[in-house]
């Protein structure tokens, strides 16, 4: 048993032995029945939010007003809400009041069918109102009692859906499929932030492919990712990408995505991201001149609409620019080489390079070539201490200007190439370049 559920046990507990019901509920119920690993446990009772305080020397009120109260221990912490039946919602989040009740009116008020089962862990029983153990066993998700009530009252349930469907690769009731696509215009009723948060969670959590598709199938992603649905149908060369389409080739990457970060995700997704309005022929060739460019200021601008933070929407930017500049890598001067691997991004951008060869042409020589690199140089070679530096150039009577940064590279780049090795020698070809050029 983790340190978390031994707990969110105690808080159980605790709660039982003061005359209150509880039980554990939601997903960690759903993922204890399918035999995985909780990553959070979720407490349903009968006592109400000032109880809880009473009972339990550190927690905080996150929604008190709803019941729910967050009990810490320590890194670990579990919510702990009152049975409660909800109000009218009208902000699609938020029901306008509540009324605390019983386990069963509780159960039915949740989004699916698979996250509305109580699981008691003192009689070790499931408590089972919604027919969530048949949908679990039968791998459906099911939206509880009317789809369209259940998505109308939170409009970021139809992405959970979707995200729950992909990654524990279940079906997608008929009618609760129904409602998502005809409720899909509306999910951006809610706020940017929690959309981008849930495609990150869909691009990271695993089976990013199959939720992309349903994405699709559902009319969501016209709506939150236009600029992904357009690359359906666009063609490319088949010697460089026989697998199709610039969205087939995007999804067989998305499909290879193992635990990524969120930037190396999100870069996979929209490194090609600019080629439906690049797309050209020169001859029988299709060409797509300046996607990476174009790709990169689409990437900002949608990493803006999805309120991803400016890190990330740099990160993001800089690998979709990029690319292809690792394919170049075995014909680069040595300098040239050594700049690129010592990059900042260059982990990413080589995982992005070694996912984009494995869904197209498979050929991952470059990508090999730039690993062999990094181990037969070593950091002392990529990024050497400098040989001569700016107040050097001053003490020899160079002004800062122009001319003063060119020398600077120049030195770095006969460094780089072996042709520079000691600092004497740095200085004695900075004194000639400067009096050559007077």
């Amino acid at each position: 048993m983790t340190p978390h559920e031994h707990h969110a046990r105690a808080i159980v507990h605790t709660l039982r032995e003061h005359g209150f019901v509880a039980y554990f509920a939601g997903g960690c119920v759903r993922d204890k029945l399918l035999g995985h690993e909780p990553k959070d446990f979720d407490v349903a009772t009968s006592a109400r939010a000032d109880d809880v305080q009473r009972l339990f020397p550190h927690t905080v009120p996150v929604g008190a007003q709803f019941g729910v109260v967050l009990v810490l221990d320590g890194e670990h912490q579990v919510e702990v809400a009152t049975f409660r039946s909800d109000g009218v919602y009208l902000d699609g989040r938020h029901p306008t009041n509540v009324r605390f009740s019983d386990p069963r009116e509780d159960a039915l008020r949740r989004d699916f069918t698979i996250n509305g089962m109580f699981y008691d862990p003192v009689t070790e029983h499931i408590i089972d109102y919604v027919e969530g153990r048949k949908d679990l066993a039968a791998g459906v998700i099911r939206a509880i009692g009317d789809p369209q009530a259940r998505f109308s009252e939170d409009r970021l349930r139809l992405l959970r859906a979707i995200r729950l469907a992909a990654r524990l690769d279940f079906a997608i009731a008929e009618d609760t499929f129904a409602a998502i696509h005809d409720l899909a215009p509306t999910i951006t009723e809610i706020a940017w932030e929690r959309i981008g948060d849930e495609i990150v969670k869909i691009l990271t959590e695993g089976k990013a492919r199959r939720a992309f598709e349903l994405l699709s199938e559902s009319g969501l992603l016209r709506v939150i990712l236009p600029e992904i649905e357009t690359m359906r149908g666009v063609e490319q060369s088949p010697d460089f990408h026989p697998e199709g389409d610039v969205f087939v080739h995007t999804l067989l990457l998305l499909d290879k995505l193992e635990r990524p970060t969120e930037t190396l995700a999100l870069g996979a997704l929209l490194h090609d991201v600019a080629k439906p309005r690049c797309q050209g022929r020169k001859g029988e060739r299709i060409t797509f001149y300046g996607h990476c460019e174009q790709g990169a200021e689409l990437a900002v601008a949608i990493c803006q609409r999805l309120k991803r933070s400016r890190a990330t929407w740099e990160r993001v930017a800089y690998l979709v620019n990029n690319h292809l500049r690792v394919m170049a890598a075995p014909e680069m001067r040595t300098a040239t080489l050594k700049r690129l691997v010592r990059e900042d991004g260059i982990a990413e951008l080589l995982a992005l390079a070694r996912l984009d060869a494995l869904s197209s042409s498979g050929d991952l020589r470059a990508y090999e070539f730039c690993q062999q690199k990094l181990v037969e140089l070593g950091p002392e070679q990529i990024a050497p201490p400098r040989l001569v530096t700016g107040q050097d150039l001053i003490a020899l009577g160079l002004p800062p200007g122009p001319r003063f940064r060119e020398v600077l590279h120049a030195v770095e780049e006969a460094q780089l190439e072996g042709r520079l090795l000691t600092r004497e020698d740095a200085l004695a070809w900075v004194q000639k370049s400067i009096r050559d050029s007077q």
